[in-house]
């Protein structure tokens, strides 16, 4: 008999481990009270368009990757200093990639645990392979356009992850590090983002002359090394189980915070709310 899948809204009476992604964690992190509407209550916040272009940009940076997977390094790793890191060759990756499915078997990239019978996952871009060292090392591919809303002043500025909003991005890898490491790999804490840069200074145009129907766009290449920190990840699994088994009543939704944290949507009903009893 097939385990009906625990996911969605939790169910305490169900025994199957209950699937959580990455996403729904972060949403816990950023707003316990969106966290509970959408995990208990199934009220799930307005839908954003997709950006696309950042989907294909991962889709062609894996391609290159998978065009020497298993075999070497690709240039860019080599003029990084990086020639011993090449593209990890491994029958699932597929699987790992794949977001939408992460919590289908075990071959996807998940994990249980045990403590909390969470199980808990989501979709990698990509694995390399160090070769000094046998690790491997989680991947992500990242595409921008910086400094494109002010093109007078524009200049070429190198990519990083210090921007206060991309903490979302650190805290992904830490969570990957550990779901990898729960998976019986040997991973390393180091996990690097490959950066896509959308450049316009200098540039005539991006209609190709010869034929008109394509545009090409330049993009500068960079990688950035990241050394993740995937000890909180098991607490807060422990955290979240605690809180969707005891928290009977709405929490209040944490405000937007100038460090990019909280939930803008919170502060924008609260407002609506007070607005109307006016």
């Amino acid at each position: 008999m097939v385990k009906k899948r625990h996911r969605g809204k939790f169910d305490p009476s169900n025994p199957n481990p209950y699937e959580l992604s990455r996403s729904r964690v972060e949403n816990f992190l950023k707003c316990k009270a969106c966290f509970w509407l959408e995990q208990i209550h199934k009220v799930k916040p307005p839908e954003i368009p997709s950006f696309t272009i950042n989907t294909t940009t991962d889709i062609l940076l894996k391609r290159d990757s998978d065009s020497v997977r298993g075999k070497s390094a690709l240039p860019i790793w080599k003029e990084a200093g990086l020639g011993h890191m090449i593209p990890f060759d491994h029958e699932d990756l597929d699987k790992w990639t794949n977001s939408l499915h992460y919590g289908l078997n075990d071959s996807y990239f998940n994990t249980i645990h045990e403590e909390t019978n969470i199980k808990f996952g989501g979709g990698i871009d990509d694995v390399f392979l160090n070769t000094q060292t046998d690790q491997i090392h989680l991947v992500d591919y990242k595409s921008q356009a910086q400094g494109t809303r002010s093109p007078d002043k524009y200049e070429v500025k190198p990519s990083s992850l210090n921007d206060p909003w991309k903490i979302g991005y650190k805290r992904q890898m830490d969570m990957y590090v550990w779901t990898a490491r729960q998976k019986g790999f040997n991973v390393s804490n180091i996990g690097y983002f490959v950066y896509v840069d959308a450049q316009h200074k200098d540039i005539g145009g991006m209609l190709d002359d010869k034929n008109p129907s394509i545009a090409w766009m330049k993009f500068n290449a960079s990688i950035i090394a990241y050394e993740a920190d995937p000890s909180w990840v098991e607490p807060t699994l422990i955290e979240i189980k605690d809180f969707l088994i005891n928290q009977s009543s709405i929490p209040n939704h944490t405000p937007k915070g100038d460090n990019f944290t909280g939930c803008d949507l919170g502060r924008y009903a609260n407002e609506i709310t007070e607005a109307l009893k006016l």
